[in-house]
């Protein structure tokens, strides 16, 4: 079990290492990007053009906040993953050790809509991110962050393990699974010991639990929507109300993501290094997995309100039962949660209502992280 450092916050592997996070735009992506700063990390970041929809990025100013000597160095490259001429110079220029995949179209409801566009940026985009990494002459640990809709779901009781068996009825969810498999190929086929292999490259995927907290604004999802209800005084709308996530903070997959990168970079060249070149689960702990009902029920106990039940044909159906199991996560990484799911919801609500009465979103999340590594 590796140490636990890093989770108390006095980690000092992080300090000028160069990180590049694709997708840093987005809600994890923002949040990732200010910790490894706070760490000392030199980061550079990969994703569309920014635009009102990436109100966390741009309310955190990072390029500005890197100029002061307490941070790491800042760098903002816009692009799309799909596009290999500029992520090859962006590789060029930056010299990642470490690469955060999270570039994604990662919403449900969006990939009926553009089922094509989601299957191209989350299959293809995230093989040509792995491609453009060829030519580096220096070890590179890289993170590839999938779902935890990756498995096939059988609406089963227990937690799926990483070894299970992978699927997805919807689009969103067949190209995450498809994600997996294509990137154990690409890492079977050109990452080894071969004369026509890439020996300095290092892969891993991560799958996550249904993930909130503090600044999350996108669309169509249940906590940026029901928070935008409550500020506007309307009743809460609710799609499934009695289907089940594994529901946890954002810290809590980000921290295990920090984790397994550093593991990877680390023992790349020693014969553990395999045990870390796999796909990792980073779920909550079985109390955590509840209803949506229960989730917007334990969040109007912070922000009071109400909400109804939405019955719509036209809307697509979603998956009602999903867990995971985290066991291998603890066993080789030694993560797991900290928060509980009272405590994870009280931190998202207390977020959203010091940032709603005036905090920038820079002191809420400063305030959450040094919660979390003090823990």
């Amino acid at each position: 079990m590796v140490a636990k450092s890093l989770l108390k916050g006095d980690d000092t592997f992080w300090k000028n290492k160069k990180v590049l996070i694709t997708g840093h735009t987005g809600f994890k992506g923002s949040w990732l990007a200010l910790w490894l700063l706070r760490m000392g990390a030199d980061v550079s970041g990969f994703s569309l053009p920014t635009s009102n929809k990436n109100k966390l990025f741009n309310e955190l100013d990072l390029a500005q906040l890197s100029t002061s000597n307490a941070y790491g160095n800042f760098k903002h490259y816009e692009g799309d993953i799909r596009d290999s001429n500029t992520l090859k110079k962006i590789i060029v220029e930056v010299q990642p050790q470490v690469v955060f995949h999270l570039a994604a179209q990662s919403l449900v409801l969006n990939s009926y809509l553009n089922p094509i566009e989601t299957w191209e940026i989350n299959i293809i985009g995230s093989l040509k991110v792995l491609e453009s990494l060829r030519d580096l002459d220096h070890d590179c640990a890289v993170v590839c962050i999938t779902s935890d809709k990756v498995y096939q779901n059988r609406q089963s009781l227990y937690g799926y393990r990483e070894d299970d068996r992978l699927g997805g009825k919807d689009p969103y969810s067949s190209s995450k699974a498809a994600m997996e498999i294509v990137i154990n190929s690409w890492r079977e086929s050109f990452c080894g010991i071969g004369n026509y292999q890439i020996k300095n490259i290092s892969i891993a995927t991560a799958r996550s639990g249904n993930v909130v907290g503090g600044g999350d604004w996108a669309e169509n999802r249940l906590v940026p929507d029901a928070i935008s209800s409550l500020i506007q005084n309307e009743t809460i709308p609710l799609r499934n109300p009695n289907s089940s996530r594994p529901w946890l903070h954002v810290l809590e997959p980000l921290s295990g993501y920090l984790i397994l990168a550093k593991e990877l970079f680390l023992n790349h060249r020693n014969k553990v290094s395999a045990k870390f070149s796999q796909p990792f689960n980073f779920g909550p702990n079985i109390q955590s997995n509840n209803t949506v009902r229960q989730l917007i029920e334990c969040l109007l106990e912070y922000w009071p309100g109400e909400w109804v039940e939405i019955l719509s044909e036209d809307t697509p159906k979603e998956e009602e039962l999903l867990f995971l199991t985290s066991e291998k996560s603890y066993r080789l990484l030694g993560w797991k949660p900290k928060w509980d799911f009272s405590q994870t919801i009280c931190k998202t609500v207390s977020w959203y209502k010091k940032n709603y009465d005036g905090i920038n979103a820079l002191d809420c999340c400063i305030s959450d992280l040094e919660a979390y590594q003090s823990k």
